[in-house]
């Protein structure tokens, strides 16, 4: 059950990064900052357990 729900936060986290970028990245810079804070939201969700 855990393995699923993994899969479920990780899709969930890659679709909003996904959304998140195609909305708001408006610059090379903006891109790595949404990618920076797109990393830590995975960072966070990877040392809940």
């Amino acid at each position: 059950m855990k393995v699923r729900q993994h899969s479920s936060i990780w899709l969930a986290a890659i679709m909003a990064m996904t959304a998140f970028a195609l909305t708001a990245c408006n610059t090379v810079r903006g891109v790595g900052k949404d990618l920076q804070a797109g990393g830590r939201a995975i960072e966070n969700v990877a040392t809940k357990d």
